[in-house]
Parts: structure tokens; sequence; C-alpha cells
């Protein structure tokens, strides 16, 4: 006989990792660093909730996870040979950047400060929204019919 919670939640866990490893299998480069950005702001809501639950071995472990997608991930991806001397400089803008989130969420972890997650939160999501804006898989609308110069309305009445 099996243990219900035990089995389900090994189950459900080795699921997830399939899923989310097949995800990132086929996903473009754009998109796998907006999974870093989501999967941060998962760490970030997720020591927040140990935090508030006084949980503080898995507070640790959540801020540690956070830590590591902002270092190893979203840092580590940035390339200041992409784009010139202006592609150099705004990497190390983001480097700095990257920096000052990690030491946020050193900071929250030692304090036990959620006041210093949500505002790694807030900046982490700062920027992947601006991210997500600059998707080139994004499809831009095109323009109405009515918009278009010399452009008429087609009417099946008519």
């Amino acid at each position: 006989m099996y243990t219900p919670s035990h089995s389900y939640n090994s189950g459900a866990s080795a699921y997830a990792k399939v899923g989310t490893e097949s995800g990132a299998m086929s996903a473009s480069p754009h998109q796998l660093i907006t999974m870093l950005f989501d999967g941060a702001k998962t760490a970030i809501a997720m020591a927040r909730h140990h935090m508030t639950n006084n949980e503080i071995g898995a507070k640790g472990q959540a801020i540690s996870k956070a830590i590591n997608i902002v270092e190893s991930g979203l840092k580590a991806s940035l390339d200041p040979e992409a784009g010139g001397m202006a592609g150099a400089e705004l990497v190390a803008d983001l480097s700095a950047f990257y920096d000052y989130v990690t030491q946020r969420l050193l900071y929250a972890n030692l304090r036990n400060d959620p006041a210093l997650l949500d505002e790694a939160d807030r900046l982490l999501d700062n920027i992947s929204s601006a991210w997500r804006e600059i998707d080139p898989q994004q499809s831009r609308p095109l323009p109405a019919a009515s918009d278009a110069p010399g452009g008429s309305r087609f009417s099946a009445g008519a």
C-alpha cells in the first residue's frame, strides 16, 4: 500500500520537475530569462511565506534559491560583448543592479525583514516587465484596415 501524502507529493514534484525541464529544453533564450525571473519571484514569495510562519530553515532555502537564480542565472547570462560600448555599459549597470538585489535578499534573510523581500521582488518585477516587452517572439498587432491610409471598411451587406 502507498502513503497518499508521500507518494502524491513526490510524484507531483517529479512531474513538475519534468514539466519545467521540458519547457526549458524547448524555450528560446528570451523565454529562459523569463523563466528565471518567474523562478526568482516564486522563490521570494515562498521565502515571504516561510518568514511569516517563522520557518527559518525553509525561509533560508527559499532565499538561497532566489539568490542563486539572480547570481547564477540572470547575472551570469549577461554578455558585455553583445551590444558594443552601449551594451557593455548596460551590462555593467545590470550587473550592479543584480548585486544590489542579492544584497537585499541577504539582508532580508539576516534581519528576517519582509520589507526587504518586497523590495527585491519589486525591483526584479520592474526589469522582468521590461524584458517581457522586448520579446522577439511576441507578435505585434497589425493596424486595422480603417487605420490604414486610404483604408475603407468592408460591408457584407453592400
